[in-house]
């Protein structure tokens, strides 16, 4: 079930409410399979499930969440009214004015957002979640290289020497063969 909010993944037979932007639905509307990219938010009253079609888009939403005064359904919706190249390129060229035409979003929330994720977002195009996604790709390579039973510095010096266009998989089979 796709809704312009909402898709419902059947996982095993088990199906999973994802809540998700519109950037998200026009680029899944038309598929029978899809493979989203899930970040989960604990509330008090809830646990609530965001799904996104690409890692740039669920990264992006994970730097907008660690800005104060920005929550989920804030993040969703600055995702839902411009892409992540549109909201990268705000922030790397400090446009607060393009941020704040988001609904819900004030001129003292978009500047917090311009000032805190400058440094996270890169020169714009091309270079946003580059770094984060990278980054934290290797961490989970390195992660899955210790709990096979390789040392922690062996692999990470292996992992150093691997491009930075490798996913969590690529990373783990190039890194074997080198261990």
């Amino acid at each position: 079930m796709l809704t312009a909010a909402t898709a419902v993944v059947d996982c095993g037979g088990v199906g999973y409410l994802l809540e998700i932007s519109l950037n998200t639905y026009s680029a899944i509307q038309e598929k029978e399979q899809v493979k989203l990219w899930v970040h989960e938010v604990v509330r008090e009253d809830a646990h609530l499930l965001y799904g996104f079609f690409s890692t740039s888009e669920r990264e992006m939403f994970r730097l907008l969440l660690g800005v104060n005064g920005v929550g989920a359904a804030t993040a969703r919706m600055m995702l839902s009214s411009l892409s992540v190249e549109e909201l990268t390129n705000a922030i790397a060229s400090q446009d607060a004015k393009l941020v704040q035409r988001v609904k819900g979003v004030g001129a003292k929330t978009a500047q917090r957002i311009v000032l805190e994720l400058q440094d996270k977002v890169g020169n714009g195009i091309g270079t946003m979640a580059a770094a984060p996604v990278v980054s934290r790709n290797k961490e989970e390579a390195l992660s899955a290289l210790v709990m096979l039973g390789f040392p922690k510095a062996a692999a990470d010096k292996v992992l150093q020497g691997l491009g930075n266009t490798l996913s969590v998989e690529g990373l783990i089979k190039e890194a074997l063969k080198r261990l």
